[in-house]
């Protein structure tokens, strides 16, 4: 699962993605939940736009209203399964949420869930799979949503944050993950390998969404 991770800035993430169309507007961020509206890079007639849309999926039968039970991850294992994910999934409604890190917490021996902060250990930047959808209220409002894609976890972070994990994409999987078939994408879907991660403990400061700062994922002892 994957319930805090850190946006680059959009420099950056375009340097990673290279979208055609910019349509998103940005700054880097060190603490982003959900329901808030993220970057998210997708495809349209093949062309990659860069778009915001609200992390915390919105069925399109909802007609724009959140669910009560409303969830920012979807497992690989029901993508396409469920009646909410299965049009996006048959549409190609995928799209890449760029990403610097993300947290996880470890319950230690004195019963304390000490948050870490988890990244790759060569891309300053990297993406993460996910569904979007396009909800229309009564008015007539469009509210477009995504929800993360997560797969089983590698060893490093099922010690560090449970079974679940991103679904972290490799650079030569964007434009299959992003355009091809269903069944194509999600054979792209795996854990990402654990040696090509680190990981460190960090200030218990990130469990508050008050604070979004640099220092949330510097090294603490």
């Amino acid at each position: 699962m994957c319930e805090r991770y850190v946006l680059p800035n959009q420099a950056d993430a375009e340097r990673e993605f290279e979208p055609s169309q910019r349509w998103w507007k940005f700054a880097a961020r060190y603490n982003v939940s959900f329901p808030q509206y993220v970057p998210a890079l997708r495809s349209h007639d093949r062309v990659a736009e860069g778009v915001m849309v609200r992390w915390g999926f919105v069925p399109a039968v909802a007609e724009g209203i959140p669910p009560a039970d409303e969830q920012p991850d979807v497992t690989v294992e029901l993508v396409g399964q469920t009646p909410d994910t299965r049009g996006p999934w048959l549409n190609s409604q995928r799209c890449i949420l760029p990403a610097a890190g993300f947290y996880g917490w470890q319950l230690t021996e004195r019963r304390y869930r000490q948050p870490h902060f988890l990244h790759l250990a060569d891309r300053p930047v990297f993406g993460i799979a996910a569904l979007w959808e396009r909800s229309v209220t009564e008015d007539d409002d469009v509210i477009e949503s995504c929800a993360i894609v997560t797969v089983p976890a590698n060893p490093l972070v099922a010690r560090l944050s449970g079974p679940r994990m991103p679904a972290i994409l490799r650079r030569k999987d964007y434009s299959t993950w992003l355009n091809a078939t269903p069944v194509q994408a999600k054979a792209v879907l795996d854990a990402y390998p654990a040696e090509w991660m680190q990981a460190h403990p960090v200030s218990p400061r990130v469990n508050s969404l008050k604070n979004d700062d640099a220092s949330l994922i510097r090294p603490v002892a």
